[in-house]
């Protein structure tokens, strides 16, 4: 029987897959990068470079068995994938897991370790010289990214601007208070309710004083920005529909076992996804669990059962610095706000970096 899986990302979600199928398959993890990146840990590693090493989990160190190509896919079709230096890898099995971009540096730019690490340095840089901080984007990111730069510069003055009228709006009162709470004890200045009138000159991340003013009227001026908004999902490459036809988001329509809908052998995970749930790459990896039982179901000749539903409220967990921060996690009698402590021992004080040791640790 035919057991290639050829795997269109390695993220979260196509990682998890990947060294789930290991065992039981030939598995083919496609992806330009050089190593596994929790890019959970971004944020952190610009404010702290000596811990930006933690992110990276080198592809050829956990995967034992399966073949790492490190090249982009163009395009896709049932039979398998044809990539960018024009070399087609046939599959017997599907799974697309490319995910989505963000701005930096939530999401580094480059595909090789070092020079990630570079680019988190050279931002690290302009960032310890700057007093003044201004942040566009008030939702996850852009507060996490507050709370890193507040944990390691307590005096740095930082501010965040977003149209948004609220922090969190589709969670409880009792969290968004808390957050706000968190928030003033930091120091983090908040402008909700309005955005800028023209974007600031500089580009973001290099440092250069500038002032911008908001559409409620006010100046501000600050010595360096970051975005932190814009998600866009990577699935250009289904473009010339080949293999499906993409929503008008840019994402893949999936069953309820997570296969690309008119396909048995094709499946789809993560941020890819029209599944309708808030895209986190907790959800991407209970995705690849439901993937890879099914798949594994087809290889030994079984029917794949495997269905993933999504939970009917939204979780979080959102750090502010290694012992700060707001979240909601399901529990049997429905969601639950947990206090900073609970969001510091499963998420801030190590950003998931235990985790993923044992998970992808080197064999």
């Amino acid at each position: 029987m035919s057991r290639t899986v050829v795997i269109v990302g390695g993220g979260y979600g196509g990682s998890a897959v990947a060294k789930a199928l290991d065992p039981e398959a030939d598995v083919v993890l496609i992806d330009p990068r050089d190593a596994f990146v929790n890019s959970a840990g971004s944020l952190r590693a610009l404010t702290q470079p000596d811990w930006a090493a933690n992110m990276f989990y080198p592809y050829d160190q956990w995967l034992r068995r399966g073949t790492v190509v490190r090249d982009r896919a163009v395009s896709v079709d049932p039979g398998g994938v044809t990539l960018a230096s024009g070399w087609r890898v046939e599959a017997d099995y599907l799974v697309l897991a490319t995910g989505s971009s963000y701005a930096y540096p939530a999401k580094p730019t480059s595909d090789s370790r070092d020079e990630v690490l570079d680019d988190l340095l050279r931002t690290h840089k302009e960032l310890a010289g700057s007093e003044r901080v201004l942040i566009l984007g008030a939702g996850p990111v852009g507060l996490e990214l507050a709370g890193e730069i507040k944990e390691v510069w307590p005096h740095k003055h930082v501010t965040i601007v977003d149209p948004a009228e609220r922090l969190l709006a589709a969670f409880p009162a009792e969290m968004r208070e808390d957050l706000h709470r968190q928030l003033d004890e930091l120091g983090i200045h908040l402008r909700l309710g309005t955005g800028l009138t023209a974007p600031p000159a500089t580009e973001p991340g290099q440092a250069a004083t500038f002032t911008v003013a908001t559409t409620g009227g006010e100046e501000i001026t600050a010595d360096i920005w970051f975005r932190a908004h814009g998600v866009r999902v990577n699935s250009d490459y289904l473009a010339d529909g080949g293999l499906t036809t993409r929503t008008p988001q840019g994402q893949v329509p999936v069953t309820e076992t997570l296969n690309v809908h008119g396909y048995d052998h094709v499946y789809a995970i993560g941020d890819l996804t029209d599944v309708a749930e808030t895209k986190m790459a907790g959800y991407a990896m209970q995705h690849a669990e439901v993937v890879a039982q099914n798949i594994i179901a087809q290889l030994r000749g079984e029917h794949p059962a495997a269905t993933y539903r999504p939970l009917p409220h939204p979780m979080i967990l959102l750090p502010l610095g290694p012992r700060g921060g707001v979240g909601q996690l399901p529990t049997p009698d429905g969601p639950a706000v947990v206090p900073a402590e609970t969001v510091s021992a499963y998420k801030g004080a190590d950003l998931f970096t235990g985790r993923f040791t044992e998970q992808f640790g080197a064999a």
